[in-house]
Parts: structure tokens; sequence; C-alpha cells
């Protein structure tokens, strides 16, 4: 089992969260914690700012492509959250990067699944930015996730790398024979603001690639089986016209999509027992081939 160092621990990020808000010379005293899975991620409301904090090294090029992709939404008025203007990013603090984002605040009416639908459709629309775009590779993500990885067994480190080896054919030539869009790679509701104009938006693009445009629609159908969201593909698939789980891909979109649910964790099992716990849980249901299983959304499991 690799040592445990804790590097990537709450405690870790709000002492990164302060020092970037020191260099940026804003005040830090309403910042309070949205997310703590691969990103800590710190509202400033005061401020009008977000703050979003990588937590695994191995994902760092992510963080730099992010804030292209972020230059290149704004030009052509995409359905996206925006950079904070006039910072130069991302901001690096010792070995940790981030990236820092317009605030958008609450809204009464929250986005719907209905509106994922449309917002992606909108995405899938835009065309290419006029700059390399990683390939879609859940894959290749879950390998970088599980070198990151601190606290995971050496049984499940080669469960994991032998489910990879049986996945990387088959991404491969779906890749080769599909034809590809920008994808957002992490669709779901959790993903979407509603800005006060009412304009339905997406963020988190640590997963944004070129790619088939069906694997975008994975998300919510695996999410409505291992989550239990009754009703959320068939109305994801009304107000986007499609329905992936019909895909003849279907099997290996959402055999991708549970690899990436599962991979997310492993860089973040020593610092947070309720991952930890929530990981085995998944695993032990792949392990099993137990379709049905329910699982937890990492976001609500304890710390």
């Amino acid at each position: 089992m690799t040592e445990t160092t804790g590097r990537f621990t709450e405690q870790a990020m709000a002492t990164a969260m302060h020092q970037i808000t020191g260099h940026l010379g804003v005040a830090a005293d309403d910042a309070h914690l949205l997310r703590l899975t691969n990103n800590a991620v710190y509202a400033l409301p005061d401020t009008g700012l977000v703050i979003r904090i990588a937590r695994t090294h191995q994902l760092h090029d992510r963080v730099y492509k992010v804030v292209r992709l972020a230059g290149w939404f704004a030009e052509v008025d995409a359905p996206t959250v925006r950079l904070a203007p006039a910072i130069a990013q991302p901001v690096q603090v010792g070995d940790l990067l981030a990236s820092v984002w317009l605030y958008v605040p609450p809204t009464p009416q929250a986005p719907t699944v209905d509106d994922l639908g449309r917002a992606l459709r909108e995405f899938h629309a835009l065309g290419v930015p006029p700059f390399p775009v990683p390939s879609w590779d859940p894959v290749g993500d879950a390998r970088r996730r599980i070198a990151d990885a601190e606290g995971l067994k050496d049984s499940d480190r080669g469960f994991l790398l032998d489910w990879c080896d049986c996945l990387g054919p088959r991404v491969d030539a779906l890749n080769n024979r599909a034809p590809g869009r920008l994808i957002h790679g992490d669709a779901h509701v959790g993903n979407l603001l509603r800005q006060p104009t009412g304009r339905v938006v997406l963020c988190d693009f640590d997963a944004t690639c070129f790619g088939p445009w069906q694997a975008d629609l994975a998300a919510v159908a695996v999410g409505e089986v291992r989550f239990g969201r009754t009703g959320t593909h068939s109305a994801l698939a009304a107000a986007y016209g499609y329905d992936v789980t019909a895909d003849p891909d279907w099997p290996l979109l959402r055999d991708a999509r549970e690899l990436k649910m599962v991979a997310a964790a492993v860089p973040l099992l020593a610092s947070s027992t309720g991952i930890a716990a929530e990981f085995a849980v998944r695993l032990r249901s792949i392990v099993d081939g137990d379709r049905a299983a329910r699982w937890t959304p990492f976001a609500q499991v304890g710390r």
C-alpha cells in the first residue's frame, strides 16, 4: 500500500485557498467550500469569485486545458461559466494548480435535466476549437488517477488496471469509427448553473475532449441506475432528442462511465474515509458484476 502523506486533505486545500486569495489581494472572510472531490471548489460571494484547486498532480495538464478552453468559450459565447478576468491563469501555489471563475449565485429555480439536454445540444454544436483538444480517453484518465493514488490496496490496483486493459481497445475502436465532436465529458445536472439572466450554463471542464457525442448522455443514464434517480434518463432523452441506451455502443459507453465513477476516488482514498468507503462499495459491485447495485454520490459522503 502506498504511504499516506495527506497532501490532498481538506485542511491542505483550505490553506492553499487562503494563499491564493492572498496572492490575488482579495478577502476570504466569506469563503466556503462548495465541493471536495477531485477538486476543492470554494465560493467567495462577496468578491464574486470561485476558486477551483486540483487535488491530484496527475491531472495538472487538465487545468491548463480548461483555462485555454474557457478563453475560447467566451469568444464563441458558449453555454459555459466564465473565467475571472484580469487574472493570469492558472494560479500556482506550491505544487498545486488552481483556476479562478466568476461566481454564479444560487437561483430559486435550480437547473433540471431538461436544461441539461438543451445545454448539451448547444454545446455539441459549437464546433472544434482552433487548438488541439485531447481525444476521449476514459481509460487513460483512469490510469493517471490510479498512478496518483494513496492508500490503494495492491489487489484493488491490479483489478482496476486489468479493467483498463480490457476497455482500452474497445474505446480506441469507437474513437476510430465514430464521428467526433467537442464533448463536455462529465455531463450531469450537478455541473449546471442558472445565471441571474436565466441562461443555464455548464461548468467543470476537466473532462472536456473530442470524441463520440453519445458519451455525454451516458452519465445521466448510468446515474439513474446507480443513484436511483428515476425518470432522469427519459427526461434527458426527450430534451436532447436521443436515447443513448438504444445506441449500439451503449454497453461500452456505460462501462466507460462506470470506470470514471470508480477511478475518480482513488487519488483521494487516503484523505477521506467517506470516499474510501464509497469506493469500496462501487468496486465490489463491479467485481461482482452487479449492474443494479446502488451507489452514493461522492459529494454526499462524509469526508
